[in-house]
């Protein structure tokens, strides 16, 4: 085990937070919980690397990184987390790192297993202990949460039931983040929230004049900025000031912002549960329809066929007035050259069998080539698809790991058509690319004549999601050599490349449309928010910040109970959208879970079109959208000014 010197500070103190990590969101959210929650943080990360990047550890990079972004804070005594370094995330690292004394753990690294094996031991060393847990699998994720939520009960019986609410809390950050990249490759892509039972649709609207303001749906959820209908224009972020978006407005500043873009909740429903496809299931919907065997000429070819024996067959009925079945009958045998000469017989009939068999001489080489057809549509259902050749008005997608995968899912729902490229041909992605019948290039994006093979000239928008940034701005710079006005989206991690990004681009290509997403960005807020108790629903972007979906009980929030809900709404922190009046009793249990047979469609008492009279109680239950500084807020907590601690 190793400890990084840190500034100066007192033991470890009890109630502590601890992060356990080895990619960018592990740094991302230990320094939320620094800089916006105000926590002591523990920072438990594998050991560094030597080689090209010379002798200073990762875990040095970390926490050097780390202070540099303490450092440009406003002097409020924010301490940069501290860093330990272990080479297997097991007990003793756990025990050293203080689990027994914390109050939540988060084990954030980007392999499952790794995480769950840490999660059962920490939950050995520590009952009490909030876990947030990382994971990909979210089947597997529910059935965790019940395991060590149990577990948790078990060891400690007098444990308060409704602690056990947010003792075990799973999230995927790609979950998080794909909604979001896929709309930013489609203009008016709503963002969605799909917490499992609850669903919260929010969506983009630009005013119909540029003196109007666009309809605010239920509530305004934010006012973009200045420069987002501006094809050319930097998207905002916290370190923007007045120029950046403006999250959860009031009346006054909607209506004076005239002419600027929103962000608009339209929905929020409880979604029904549906079972998950089992292993018939899921073989019936990636197998292929019947049309798809064959192709449309053949097709036409059996169709033709098959009409003129029909016609054949009643020909023969009407001039020989046989039974209709005996008629059909002699030409099946005429048709395939097993009946009787029709010698001595009407001319008719001489003429009708002679055309039979014209018709079944037809008819071998198309069953052959049906034959051969079926063979190798079976023989290439299960090989990745090339590119069509008139493809046009598709999305490239760049990178198919757990990102582009989750990305690739929601743009094969909304219907659009897309054309990945991977280097790996063992990518995670690969089998739903395939089980999806979406063409895919193999090959590094950066080599000649990857790109051109996705027909990127006809394209309507790149999505560049490797983990790269480098990668994912070469991509977008040669995508743009070909196609200027290209749509380009990029999962960059920093707010200072992004913003370097901007200006060369726009300098380049003024007219092109270019965004950046974080996917680190994205995920952090919520999963800080899990490590403090709230149930988190999920996030959404506005721009390049995040806007957060929570619930929580009224009682304990004097900035909620006993006020109205007009009262109780906080211009730029949070407001209440929704809420449940049922009685505890009648109640989800969770509203983030997906709701057993038991209940209803929709969750009782969920309402969301509010009275703006009514009267929040100790016993309700709201669902509200915060910022990142407005959540610290109700917990107590004083965040810092809205400056960007994680641009790191």
């Amino acid at each position: 085990m190793t400890v990084f010197p840190q500034p100066a500070r007192g033991a470890q103190q009890p109630g502590h937070m601890i992060v356990c990590g080895d990619d960018a969101l592990a740094e991302r959210l230990a320094a939320e919980l620094t800089a916006v929650y105000r926590e002591r943080v523990t920072l438990l990360v594998p050991p560094g690397r030597r080689g090209r990047t010379g002798p200073a550890s990762r875990a040095s990079a970390l926490l050097g990184r780390m202070q540099a972004a303490m450092n440009r804070a406003d002097g409020d005594g924010a301490v940069a987390p501290r860093v330990l370094e272990a080479e297997e995330l097991d007990e003793a690292a756990l025990a050293e790192a203080g689990v027994r004394e914390a109050a939540a753990l988060a084990l954030v690294h980007d392999d499952d297993e790794t995480n769950i094996h840490a999660a059962l031991a920490a939950r050995r060393l520590n009952p009490r202990l909030r876990l947030v847990i990382r994971l990909y699998n979210r089947k597997l994720g529910q059935h965790l949460e019940e395991l060590l939520d149990q577990a948790a009960a078990l060891a400690v019986p007098g444990l308060d039931p409704e602690a056990l609410d947010t003792s075990t809390t799973v999230l995927s950050d790609a979950d998080t983040a794909a909604p979001a990249l896929a709309a930013t490759a489609i203009a008016g892509t709503s963002k969605i929230v799909q917490a499992d039972g609850l669903l919260l649709r929010a969506v983009e609207r630009t005013p119909p004049d540029g003196r109007d303001v666009a309809d605010p749906g239920l509530c305004t959820l934010a006012l973009l900025s200045s420069t987002t209908n501006d094809p050319a224009g930097a998207e905002g972020s916290d370190a923007s000031g007045q120029e950046g978006p403006e999250l959860l407005p009031d009346d006054d500043t909607v209506t004076a912002g005239t002419g600027r873009g929103t962000v608009v909740l339209e929905t929020v429903t409880h979604s029904p549960s549906t079972p998950a496809p089992g292993r018939l299931t899921g073989r019936t919907r990636g197998s292929l329809p019947f049309g798809q065997f064959f192709s449309r000429r053949l097709r036409w070819s059996l169709t033709g066929l098959t009409a003129s024996v029909l016609g054949l067959a009643v020909a023969s009925w009407l001039t020989t007035d046989d039974h209709p079945l005996h008629a059909a009958y002699l030409t099946l045998l005429d048709l395939f050259a097993i009946g009787d000469p029709a010698i001595g017989e009407p001319t008719a009939r001489q003429v009708l069998q002679l055309l039979s068999g014209l018709a079944g001489l037809l008819l071998l080489p198309v069953l052959l080539a049906a034959v051969l057809e079926a063979l190798g549509t079976l023989r290439t259902a299960s090989a990745l698809r090339r590119p069509p050749r008139g493809l046009s008005g598709h999305v490239v997608l760049l990178g198919l790991g757990k990102v582009g995968t989750r990305v690739l899912a929601r743009l094969r729902e909304l219907g659009i058509p897309v054309v990945c490229v991977e280097e790996d041909p063992e990518a995670r992605g690969i089998p739903l690319a395939r089980r999806l019948r979406v063409p895919v290039v193999i090959g590094d994006v950066t080599q000649e004549g990857v790109l051109e093979a996705t027909r990127i000239h006809r394209a309507h928008a790149l999505l560049a999601l490797t983990s790269s940034d480098t990668t994912n701005l070469e991509a977008a710079l040669y995508a743009r050599s070909v196609k200027p006005d290209l749509r380009a989206a990029l999962r960059l991690y920093d707010d200072a490349f992004a913003a370097a990004v901007y200006r060369t681009l726009r300098a380049a290509h003024p007219r092109a449309l270019t965004r950046s997403r974080s996917v680190s960005t994205l995920a952090a807020p919520a999963f800080a928010g899990a490590m403090m108790g709230r149930q988190v629903l999920g996030a959404i972007p506005v721009e390049r910040r995040v806007l957060l979906f929570a619930a929580l009980h009224v009682a304990g929030h004097p900035q909620l109970e006993g006020r109205t809900i007009v009262e109780s709404f906080q211009p730029g922190a949070w407001r209440v959208i929704a809420l449940d009046t049922a009685a505890p009793a009648d109640r989800l249990p969770d509203l983030a879970a997906t709701p057993s047979p038991d209940h209803d469609d929709h969750a009782p008492g969920l309402v969301w079109q509010l009275h703006p009279g009514y009267v929040l109680r100790p016993e309700d239950r709201v669902v509200l959208a915060a910022t990142r500084q407005g959540l610290a807020q109700l917990l107590g907590r004083q965040p810092r000014p809205a400056t960007r601690p994680t641009d790191v």
